[in-house]
């Protein structure tokens, strides 16, 4: 089977969108499928060989992003390749690009839903206009998007559930991003990273991009009450003021910012670690949380959307609500049983990558059998 996987973000941009872009194509390559990527253009320096570029711009309400404006040979050069399958990953321009090229082609178009838009956008809108008037505008819009869709896949129950409540695809499948269990598991060792990064007693991580929706300042208040270093791996436009925060309040002894590391040295980051804390609400999934759980250390996590599906306070994790129930989380996640680690590196091997592609493929099969079937 031959797919393109149409995304609005891609390297060198850093995010869950594309972190589920290089799971997805690297599980159904694994399986003997071809994957081609289109992609916004980040310029020459930054292209890799093989991905299908669209000549854009940068985003200039949030850096690191770029808005495919050009013409483009997309649609000729995915012709010649014969494309069974368009997959979808976002919602912006290269959705729109996404579903003229199913209709050019003839073939089914698939979107996965990563992203709840109307969350960010008071945060990274290009204009200044109220955030209840934007955020009706994006679900008018992405309705009329959503409905024109073959399939629509959710990563979680919850998401499925939200998004019946906004739009009516003509069909949702909910097939997590699959989590690599083969390079996060436990006994890895971190001792090399934690002497680099000057790590010392117990480490609390938080690991993906330093955006104002993640809520990483209220981790930040909250671990002033917890004996441990909090350990930020990542960067993004947060980071600024997450460093003013951490200095404000008498953190920045224990709060360790690593920037950017390469995806290899994020398994040494788990290693390091001595649990996981994500205080999103905005996670659709939350790879970062299932990757860590998979590396063998607990997690605490905000009780909503996605983490109700994953986590069950007590049992294979820790949910909390807000600043001062965050703290007694990560206290409990700290000191976590055996028996909860268990369950939490099962869940992680429940969610695994080759089980996630196998269910998407049985998805595209149905979708491409059943546009030949009404052909």
């Amino acid at each position: 089977m031959r797919i393109a996987m149409v995304t609005d973000s891609y390297y060198p941009t850093k995010d869950g969108v594309v972190t589920s872009v290089s799971i997805t194509k690297r599980a159904l390559e694994e399986k003997g499928h071809e994957v081609f990527v289109v992609a916004p253009d980040p310029g020459e320096k930054d292209r890799i060989e093989g991905v299908i570029y669209i000549g854009s711009v940068r985003f200039r309400s949030y850096a690191g992003y770029f808005v495919p404006i050009m013409p483009s040979t997309a649609l000729r050069k995915l012709e010649r390749l014969r494309i069974d399958v368009i997959h979808i990953h976002g919602v912006a321009v290269m959705a729109l690009r996404g579903l003229v090229y199913s209709r050019q082609l003839g073939v089914p178009a698939v979107m996965t839903f990563h992203t709840m838009v109307g969350d960010v956008l008071r945060f990274y809108s290009p204009v200044s206009l109220d955030a209840g008037f934007l955020e009706r505008m994006a679900w008018k819009y992405m309705r009329g998007m959503i409905k024109r869709m073959d399939a629509v896949v959710v990563p979680t129950p919850s998401i499925a559930k939200e998004l019946s409540s906004l739009s009516k695809p003509k069909r949702m499948e909910c097939i997590p991003t699959g989590t690599d269990v083969e390079r996060f598991h436990p006994g890895v060792d971190g001792t090399a990273f934690r002497r680099e990064h000057g790590l010392e007693g117990k480490v609390v991580a938080s690991v993906g991009r330093l955006s104002f929706e993640k809520n990483i300042d209220l981790v930040i208040r909250a671990m002033r009450d917890v004996d441990a270093t909090l350990l930020i791996v990542g960067d993004g436009p947060s980071r600024p003021s997450l460093e003013a925060l951490a200095k404000e309040v008498g953190m920045e002894d224990r709060v360790v910012f690593t920037g950017y590391i390469d995806n290899r040295d994020v398994v040494s980051a788990y290693a390091a670690s001595d649990m996981l804390v994500s205080a999103s609400r905005f996670e659709t999934q939350g790879l970062s949380v299932l990757e860590a759980m998979a590396s063998g250390i607990p997690v605490a996590c905000c009780d909503a959307r996605a983490f109700h599906d994953i986590i069950e306070d007590g049992v294979n994790g820790f949910l909390f609500q807000g600043e001062e129930d965050c703290a007694d989380a990560i206290r409990r996640c700290l000191e976590a049983s055996d028996e909860v680690r268990r369950n939490s590196l099962a869940t992680a091997l429940e969610n695994s990558e080759d089980a996630a592609s196998q269910r998407l493929v049985r998805l595209y099969e149905d979708l491409i059998a059943g546009r030949r079937g009404s052909g």
